[in-house]
């Protein structure tokens, strides 16, 4: 499709062979994983089935998906879409939204019902959505941002509360950006992958809050969604690059003469296992976000309880999947995290960040400094941040070319 492939950072074998699948969808070699879900009937009617029904079919089509997946990413043909019927698209859509009104999507279980909006949980939303900016963001890994941006769409709101958080505008004020429909966001993604982006990138403040909105719009992707001028009109709202010429390239955006684009989810990993089922269907590349080891560091800084258990678990089970994904993690005065990496996933391509600086809660020029951070209210030092990359270099991670690659562009 673009000239993603022939950048020189697919020459490290560990990029390279963690990351093929996604390569393969970017550059259309393979469908993506909506597609394959599109071509997988279903056998209850998901509108009118009980929400035990619809798990229950969920787990039967997860094997013959995964089969099936692994079967195309070895060179299989793609099955046709189910036309007269649903399909595991239509169950993983439907199911996000029995989760909504019971509000499970992550680890705080808030159990409120989102549909109906009269009582609010820890994200603080209701059942819509809302979007802050999207465009072909040029700042992500190079295996992502590659030579045409990274299709981002930016949604408000978080179900942490970290107080360094450096998208503290979106994250922590939830009438930020626009409230946006699922086939407005599929008329986003959409623009995006035309104009030559290598992949969709669903990121925040934090994505799984908005789970519902966004595997709908996938879902509709699935279902040779075209969006009407009206709907890409009030998508163009919050284009946040919408002054800048993009040459669209339709067919560049295309398998088999259908839509296809490598979904990416980037997050911040605080999910139950719930979410991860149903993601993992749709899910082509995912970028976990892993900030804090096993001590009192998610509470003290994000007030977030079960966050060790909950991304390790996380990880473990993609790599188990057999999924695509390389990690992020940032590097904070006094807070380092590489062992468990190690010794869980040591094949994962991983960046090691120095751009940490103290923000929102933690910077003592604001307004809304707090004393109590008073630890991390500075950068890292070169000291620290040289100490964090010998120790991965130590444990043997896969981190340089992730880390540094920016030195070689």
């Amino acid at each position: 499709m673009s000239d993603l492939s022939h950048l020189k950072i697919w020459d490290d074998p560990a990029i390279r062979d963690a990351l093929s699948w996604y390569l393969d969808v970017a550059e259309n070699r393979r469908p993506a994983k909506f597609r394959i879900a599109a071509t997988l009937a279903t056998q209850i009617d998901p509108v009118a089935s009980s929400e035990n029904a619809l798990w229950a079919e969920l787990d039967r089509l997860t094997p013959i998906f995964v089969r099936r997946w692994q079967a195309i990413r070895a060179g299989a043909a793609l099955p046709a879409a189910t036309a007269d019927g649903p399909s595991l698209l239509e169950v993983c859509r439907e199911l996000a939204y029995r989760m909504l009104a019971h509000c499970n999507f992550c680890p705080w279980n808030c159990r409120v019902d989102r549909m109906a909006g009269a009582k609010l949980g820890a994200c603080k939303l209701a059942s819509a959505s809302r979007v802050s900016s999207y465009f072909h963001h040029t700042g992500e890994e190079l295996f992502y941002r590659g030579t045409e941006g990274s299709g981002t769409i930016f949604f408000t709101s978080c179900n942490m509360r970290c107080a360094f958080c450096q998208n503290g505008d979106i994250s922590t004020d939830k009438d930020n950006g626009e409230e946006t429909d699922p086939r407005t966001l599929a008329a986003m993604a959409w623009t995006l992958r035309r104009e030559g982006c290598h992949n969709i990138n669903w990121v925040g403040g934090e994505v799984v809050i908005h789970l519902q909105a966004i595997v709908d719009a996938i879902a509709l992707l699935g279902r040779d969604f075209t969006p009407t001028q009206v709907e890409l009109g009030r998508a163009r709202r919050t284009k946040a690059d919408r002054l800048f010429w993009f040459d669209e390239v339709p067919d560049q955006a295309l398998y088999e003469g259908k839509f296809n684009a490598p979904m990416l989810w980037n997050s911040n990993f605080f999910m139950t296992l719930e979410s991860m089922k149903i993601l993992r269907m749709l899910t082509d590349v995912w970028l976990p976000d892993f900030k804090f080891g096993p001590g009192r560091c998610a509470m003290t800084l994000a007030k977030t309880p079960w966050y060790w258990e909950t991304v390790t678990r996380n990880l473990a089970l993609i790599a188990e999947w057999g999924e695509d994904y390389s990690i992020r993690h940032l590097v904070m005065p006094n807070h380092p995290v590489l062992e468990w990496i190690a010794e869980h996933v040591p094949a994962a391509p991983i960046n090691v960040m120095a751009q940490f600086h103290p923000d929102n809660f933690c910077d003592p020029a604001s307004a809304k400094y707090r004393d109590r951070y008073a630890e991390i209210a500075r950068r890292s030092s070169r000291a620290e941040l040289n100490n964090s990359w010998r120790r991965a270099r130590e444990l043997g991670l896969k981190f340089e070319t992730s880390t540094f690659e920016r030195r070689n562009t």
